[in-house]
C-alpha cells in the first residue's frame, strides 16, 4: 500500500496547491491513503472548520497539527467533533481533541496515524517519547501500518525518536519547519524517515511569511504581524510504501510540484 504525506499547509497558497495538484497526484501514484499537516491552513495560523473542509473536500483523509492547533479558537468544537484531526498526543490530558487514531485506507487497511510534539526549542509538554510509545502500543491492536508525524524544531529529535521505534512503526516524519530535508530513507529494521517533508504553500517566502516582514523582525527585533505570501506555491510531499502485512516500510521518495501563480 501507498501513503502520501503532505508537508505543512501554509494559508490560502497552500490550500490552493492541494486544491489543484492533489487529484493529479492520486491519479498519478494511487496513494491508499493522504495525510497532510493542517497546523497553518488558516492564514498561516492554525486551522478552522472552513479550512479543515477545504482539505477534506480535495482529498486529504486526514489532518495532523502542531503547536498552533488551537491558534484559532473556533478550532476547539472542531478538535472536539471531528475525529479526521488530530492534534499532538503528548499536550496535557484533557485538551481538546485527540492524538491518534486508526482510519481505513482506500484498499481496507487500517492505518494508524499519530500526531506528536518535540519539546526541544518549543513549549514544556509532555515526553513524546513515552506518550508515544504508550500510543503505538494502544494502537497495535488494531493496526499493522503506523504512520507518525514528529512536529518538532530540533533535527536530533526527530531523528532520536525515528532510531527509538524503528521497527515498531510504518514511517516517522518530521514536520514544522517548512525546509524540506534530503534524508528521505528506510532505517535498518523498516521503518521510513525522513527529517522535515517541507512546507504547502508560496515559493519565494520565509516559510511562508512575506520575506520583508521577516526580515524587518530580524533588522529591528520588533513585533510585526505577519501576513502569508502569493503568487506561485508549490506541494512538499512524501510518498511512502508499506507492506500492509508486516507494516514494514519498503520504500520513502519526496515529491514536489507547484502551481501557476
Amino acid at each position: 500500500m501507498r501513503v502520501l504525506f503532505i508537508g505543512d499547509v501554509v494559508g490560502r497558497p497552500g490550500r490552493r496547491a492541494v486544491r489543484d495538484l492533489l487529484l493529479g497526484l492520486r491519479l498519478a501514484h494511487d496513494p491508499a491513503l493522504v495525510i497532510a499537516n493542517g497546523e497553518n491552513a488558516a492564514a498561516g495560523f492554525g486551522i478552522t472548520p472552513a479550512t479543515a473542509a477545504e482539505l477534506y473536500a480535495a482529498g486529504v483523509d486526514v489532518i495532523t497539527t502542531g503547536n498552533h492547533a488551537w491558534h484559532r479558537r473556533e478550532s476547539l468544537d472542531l478538535f472536539r467533533q471531528e475525529p479526521r484531526l488530530l492534534r499532538p498526543a503528548n499536550y496535557p490530558p484533557g485538551d481538546p481533541g485527540r492524538g491518534y487514531g486508526v482510519f481505513l485506507a482506500a484498499d481496507g487497511t487500517p492505518v494508524g496515524v499519530l500526531n506528536l510534539q518535540g519539546r526541544t526549542f518549543m513549549e514544556a509538554i509532555d515526553d513524546p517519547f513515552r506518550v508515544g510509545e504508550a500510543a503505538i502500543r494502544e494502537l497495535h491492536g488494531q493496526a499493522t501500518v503506523v504512520i507518525v508525524d514528529f512536529h518538532a524544531e530540533a533535527t536530533s529529535e526527530k531523528m532520536a525518536f525515528a532510531w527509538w521505534v524503528d521497527g515498531q512503526v510504518s514511517a516517522v516524519v518530521g514536520t514544522h519547519t517548512h525546509v524540506p530535508t534530503a534524508d528521505a530513507r528506510l532505517l535498518p529494521q523498516g521503518t521510513a524517515y525522513i527529517t522535515d517533508v517541507g512546507m504547502t504553500g508560496p515559493v519565494a517566502s520565509v516559510l511562508g511569511v512575506e520575506p520583508p516582514l521577516i526580515i524587518e523582525r530580524f533588522l529591528t527585533r520588533m513585533p510585526n504581524k505577519f501576513e502569508v505570501a502569493g503568487g506561485i506555491a508549490a506541494l512538499q510531499a512524501v510518498l511512502i510504501d508499506i507492506d500492509p502485512l508486516t507494516g514494514k516500510a519498503t520504500g520513502i521518495r519526496r515529491l514536489e510540484e507547484s502551481t501557476d501563480a
